[in-house]
C-alpha cells in the first residue's frame, strides 16, 4: 500500500468515527464498520472506489449487524454533512434519494465481496477484563490516579485507523495496547520483576514480547500518519 493510499483510508476511518460519534454509536458498532473498511480495501483496489462511499455503507451495515437501531436517513444525513462541513444540511431530494440508492446497493456489493462474513471478535471485551485485572493488582489510589482505563480505551480506538486490526488476534491487541499504556504512564505491577510468568503472558499464553512490540511499532505508525493527514 503506498503512502497516499495510507492516508485516505486513515482520513475515511477518521471520517467513519467522527459520524459514529455524531450518531452517538457505540465502540461496537464503530469498530466493525472500520474492520469491514479495511477487509474489502485488502482485496480491492482503492482507485475502483469512492472510498467515502464505502464508508458510509460501512457504518450503514455495522449497525444492522451489530443490531443499533439508527435510521438510514440519519446516517446519509451525518455522513453528508461530516465530509462536506462547509455546504448546507442535505435536504431531501434527488441528491439524498441517489445518496440512499448509493448505499443501499453498496451494503449489498459488500455482503457479497466479504463473502457474508461480517461479524468480528473485537479486542473490546479482552480489553476490559484485563483491565479488571489491572485494577486489582494496583493499589487503589494509584488506580484512580492514573488514567490507565482511559488511555488503553482511546489507544484501542485508534487502532482502527489502521489495518493492523486484521493481522492479530484480538486477545494479543489488547495486551499490546495495554502495555503500551503502561509504559506511556509509567506504571509497573508489584513484584512483576521476580514472577514467574510475565504479566502479559498471564493474559495470553501464545503472546511474546517480540508481538507485543510489533503491533506497539504499528501503533505508533499509524499516529505518524495522522500527521500527514489534513484536518
Amino acid at each position: 500500500m503506498s503512502e497516499s493510499e495510507t492516508r485516505v483510508h486513515f482520513r475515511v476511518i477518521r471520517y467513519i468515527r467522527e459520524a459514529g460519534l455524531k450518531l452517538h454509536l457505540e465502540n461496537i458498532p464503530v469498530a466493525t464498520a472500520s474492520t469491514i473498511y479495511h477487509r474489502f480495501f485488502r482485496e480491492n483496489q482503492l482507485k475502483d472506489y469512492d472510498p467515502f462511499l464505502i464508508g458510509a455503507t460501512c457504518l450503514s451495515l455495522a449497525c444492522k449487524i451489530e443490531e443499533q437501531n439508527v435510521r438510514l436517513r440519519d446516517i446519509i444525513n451525518v455522513c453528508y454533512r461530516t465530509l462536506h462541513k462547509n455546504k448546507a444540511p442535505l435536504e431531501i431530494g434527488d441528491t439524498f434519494w441517489q445518496l440512499r440508492e448509493s448505499v443501499t446497493t453498496c451494503e449489498l456489493y459488500l455482503l457479497r465481496a466479504l463473502k457474508f462474513k461480517v461479524v468480528f471478535d473485537h479486542p473490546h471485551k479482552y480489553l476490559c477484563h484485563y483491565l479488571k485485572a489491572v485494577s486489582d493488582w494496583l493499589e487503589p489510589r494509584q488506580w484512580e490516579e492514573i488514567p490507565v482505563g482511559r488511555t488503553a480505551w482511546a489507544l484501542l480506538c485508534d487502532c482502527y485507523h489502521s489495518d493492523l486490526v486484521l493481522d492479530h488476534q484480538p486477545q494479543h491487541l489488547a495486551v499490546a495496547v495495554l502495555y503500551l499504556t503502561l509504559q506511556c504512564h509509567g506504571v509497573e505491577f508489584p513484584l512483576n520483576r521476580h514472577a514467574a510468568l510475565k504479566w502479559y503472558q498471564v493474559f495470553s499464553s501464545t503472546i511474546t514480547i517480540d508481538m507485543i512490540q510489533t503491533i506497539i511499532t504499528k501503533i505508533i505508525s499509524a499516529y505518524d500518519v495522522e500527521n500527514q493527514v489534513p484536518r
